[in-house]
């Protein structure tokens, strides 16, 4: 990969501005010098991150103010606020050298290391992060960019370390209401889904309400195609989630996945379901907040989402008292021979956070970074405050009945008042499943916690299939082998080139005609697909795709050390 931010440079950039802070002293009034690295004195770091944060609250929560407590540090931070993943003002940062101190650039981060915008973290982890070593541990490799530059540039922090799932929030959804009236049938395969769907919609083609039943919708609004859309036709035809690639696990081979024979024949099945009208018409035209009004309004029979994208519009439904009208999860695939891999592990790996060469103290940052990663930040981001978000009974945390009520029925307001699930994405955090010290685990979401958190309607559900939790439903971790090249779609690459020019006329093409192929009379969809596939072709999705799969040869050398040719 191109190489235009050596560590000697990033040192050199590190240095300087180490030096031209300390020059500088305390020129903000309020804010600290580089002279003391232990120093908590006020200072705030400006952030950008690529993805939405609709709840935040300029650490003016119980969580953002014990934060600045311990640390002196007060984060300034702007989100993107789009459905783009911040790829705009990202290339606008990479163009004009205006950076924020601290950046969660997403899939974005080769645009600012081709700019020479990134501080190589390694030698600052090294002397001044005790926690984030701990925690990586052997799997450090797998933090540095490249085979060519082995510089660490971000810390993953949309993943977790040792994450051990302990229920699954994503697959195919549908309302508890209908499986319940339906005497709670197998629901295995797309035919399975599709027959739920049609007998309760024939049964309820309008709500008590009188509005018209959506027995299927999907949301394609910018990069949520990617989610609802194309992605499934990956996970129902048992493959693992590499983005916009399918990757051979043998050969490691990277094809755009929309090529696999299988994969066609999922969005035959979307074609058909939108020729019956089980699939909304609107689907490939409606905004992500009209997708989300239509689930708030209980009308929505079945979407294939994650629990994450539209938790807000679910919990408008138990906020009105219609638990009945939300959501259980089912392991849908093509047909009974395939087998899901949601659980595949992956390894560490994920976007991540990283520092700028703009940093006003790089020292401060990576220390603050480090205590979001110690044992004390880790229950404060996921647990809140000892008495008042929990509490400790016989040595183990508790969350009070009256804040998991609002947890699980007031979550909008929760969230914003406490500053629970706002902070992951300063600093990396051991995963489910994972106890700290104390023998409680980091995180909330274990067994017990999790039933506690399901409403009755979800637990009849549940009851109904005979399960506890809903990955129970699914293959486990146990049934794959990790992933050697961790997720493909977290892969940073070359942001100039020839390749980008390519990838981005494949996804124009793929953003159309998908759209055009579910659409179309079923009639004409072998055609429409077929010169879709043709047309990525003439698009020089060949050489990218060989392009590609050296990079994924090259990530697995690094990874594994394996001679792979």
């Amino acid at each position: 990969m191109k190489h235009k931010a050596p560590k000697a440079i990033a040192m050199m950039l590190l240095a300087s501005t180490m030096l031209f802070t300390a020059a500088c002293g305390n020129t903000k009034g309020e804010e600290s010098s580089t002279s003391d690295p232990n120093s908590t004195e006020p200072i705030t770091f400006s952030f950008f991150g690529a993805d939405t944060s609709p709840h935040w609250n300029k650490m003016q929560d119980v969580v953002g103010k014990k934060i600045t407590e311990a640390t002196g540090v007060t984060i300034n931070a702007e989100y993107d606020i789009a459905s783009g993943g911040g790829d705009d003002k990202i290339a606008l940062m990479a163009a004009s050298g205006d950076y924020p101190d601290l950046i969660f650039p997403k899939a974005n981060l080769s645009k600012l290391v081709d700019a020479g915008a990134m501080i190589d973290l390694t030698e600052l982890i090294e002397e001044h992060a005790p926690n984030i070593k701990k925690m990586y541990g052997e799997e450090m490799n797998r933090l540095k960019y490249s085979n060519e530059d082995q510089a660490i540039y971000t810390l993953p922090t949309n993943g977790s370390v040792d994450q051990l799932t302990f229920d699954n929030t994503g697959g195919f959804e549908l309302q508890h209401r209908v499986v319940k009236e339906l005497g709670y049938p197998e629901i295995k395969t797309v035919e399975d889904y599709e027959n739920a769907l049609r007998e309760y919609y024939k049964a309820h083609p309008t709500t008590e309400d009188g509005q018209p039943t959506i027995p299927l919708t999907l949301s394609a609004d910018g990069w949520r195609s990617m989610i609802t859309v194309t992605n499934p036709a990956v996970s129902a035809t048992g493959a693992p989630d590499d983005g916009e690639y399918y990757i051979n696990p043998e050969t490691y081979e990277a094809v755009l996945h929309y090529k696999r024979p299988e994969e066609k024949e999922y969005f035959r099945w979307l074609n058909k379901m939108y020729n019956e009208g089980l699939l909304d018409k609107d689907t490939f035209i409606q905004k992500e907040d009209q997708y989300k009004a239509k689930i708030a309004s209980g009308r929505v029979l079945g979407i294939i989402d994650h629990e994450w994208a539209y938790n807000d519009a679910e919990v408008a439904l138990k906020n009105a008292g219609k638990d009945e009208m939300t959501y259980g999860h089912y392991p849908v695939t093509l047909t009974s021979e395939f087998k899901r891999a949601d659980f595949q592990p992956v390894g560490s790996d994920g976007y991540g956070i990283g520092i700028t060469e703009n940093c006003k103290d790089p020292v401060r940052a990576i220390k603050f970074l480090d205590w979001m990663a110690s044992d004390e930040g880790q229950v404060l981001r996921n647990w809140g405050v000892e008495g008042e978000q929990y509490v400790i009974e016989d040595g183990v945390r508790v969350i009070p009945a009256d804040v998991q009520e609002r947890k699980n029925n007031d979550n909008a307001s929760f969230t914003k008042e406490t500053g629970i699930g706002l902070y992951f994405v300063f600093g990396p955090h051991y995963g489910d499943g994972v106890k700290d010290p104390s023998g409680n685990y980091y995180t909330t979401n274990f067994p017990e916690q999790i039933l506690a958190g399901y409403s009755e309607a979800e637990k009849e559900a549940l009851k109904g299939y005979g399960i506890s939790t809903w990955k129970e439903l699914f293959p486990t971790e146990e049934d794959f082998e990790v992933k050697e090249w961790g997720a493909a779609y977290n892969m940073p690459v070359p942001s100039d080139g020839k390749y980008q020019v390519i990838y981005q006329k494949t996804q124009d093409i793929v953003q159309k005609r998908i759209p055009e192929a579910v659409v179309s009379s079923t009639d004409k969809f072998d055609q429409v697909y077929d010169n879709m596939l043709a047309e990525l072709d003439k698009a020089g999705a060949v050489e990218m795709e060989q392009q590609y799969t050296e990079w994924i040869k090259e990530r697995v050398r690094l990874w594994t050390g394996k001679d792979v040719q």
